[in-house]
């Protein structure tokens, strides 16, 4: 019983789930401006991780043709048969119906829970069914359904979006490539036996790189504009130009490393730097509203 419970919690990918609910306890402190009450926090975590959840199982099954190829993947429940694929199909429909009817009764947000649904479709049909297998630029935009959990624990909070949980929205986006390319360099052999078009397997590595440091940028961008429009403390604006001063100088010594035709790239350091990076930034955000007024920027 104890290994059948664990196969379908691997369904979920938690490392996933653990990422996306990162960003969404600052989202809700923000749209609050200070703590949004310990039960709603639960109530849409718990949402969160159901949708997420639910959407995974669902690429799970999906993929599952994939993740046999691939030697990362090959252990995962439906490649050993630890779940089978009707089990599988039926613990991502209960997943996901329950989320949509968690985050619309339990959170009491219409909203969210339209908003889940949209993540749930885009990151299942737009990314899995559609994107992936055909664009290069696949991680680019079905990456989008990884961003909305901050629309959706601003909606949680306000019943409502705004301008500034699109400007979160934008900072995840454009974080994603830069994210993900260097995984997508590490194993671009095994992308490339399964026949998945990831943009390490079918571009230059200099040209990965240079698209890397143009996301970076754009992602500074969206860190630093967030300053006047959620009237952020200096702390944050600190925190947000010299985290984003590291990490694009990561991808910077990557580029010079593509440039000079180095066989270790160390992708993976990137790879890991850009977890830290997303947390100390979305740690700063969580902290900003606590702080005195006086050390807003625009005061």
């Amino acid at each position: 019983m104890r290994e059948t419970i664990g196969a379908y919690i691997a369904l979920t990918k938690p490392r996933i789930i653990e990422l996306l609910l990162v960003t969404t306890i600052p989202t809700m402190v923000l749209a609050s401006d200070g703590w949004p009450g310990g039960w709603l926090m639960l109530w849409t975590l718990i949402g969160g991780a159901l949708s997420a959840g639910g959407a995974n199982a669902f690429n799970c099954y999906l993929d599952r043709d994939i993740d046999a190829v691939m030697k990362r993947t090959r252990r995962r429940p439906l490649v050993t048969g630890a779940v089978s694929e009707r089990g599988a199909l039926i613990f991502a429909w209960t997943l996901s119906i329950v989320s949509t009817v968690w985050f619309w009764l339990v959170v009491g947000s219409w909203l969210a829970a339209v908003l889940s649904v949209a993540a749930i479709l885009g990151y299942v049909v737009g990314y899995t069914m559609i994107l992936k297998r055909r664009t290069p630029q696949n991680i680019v935009w079905g990456g989008a359904a990884g961003c909305m959990p901050v629309l959706i624990g601003w909606a949680a909070v306000t019943h409502s979006l705004a301008w500034a949980p699109v400007l979160l929205f934008l900072i995840i986006f454009f974080w994603t490539p830069p994210h993900y390319w260097p995984l997508s360099m590490k194993f671009s052999g095994e992308y490339a036996e399964a026949h998945v078009p990831m943009l390490p397997v079918v571009a230059p590595t200099r040209r990965v790189a240079v698209e890397m440091v143009a996301y970076t940028v754009a992602m500074i961008a969206a860190t630093l504009a967030l300053v006047p429009l959620a009237d952020m403390t200096w702390v944050y604006a600190a925190v947000a130009a010299g985290s984003g001063a590291w990490f694009l100088a990561g991808c910077i010594r990557l580029l010079r490393r593509a440039n000079e035709g180095k066989r270790k790239l160390h992708e993976m350091r990137l790879f890991r730097d850009s977890i830290t990076y997303l947390t100390v930034v979305f740690a700063a955000i969580l902290v900003d509203p606590f702080l005195p007024d006086a050390l807003t920027v625009w005061s």
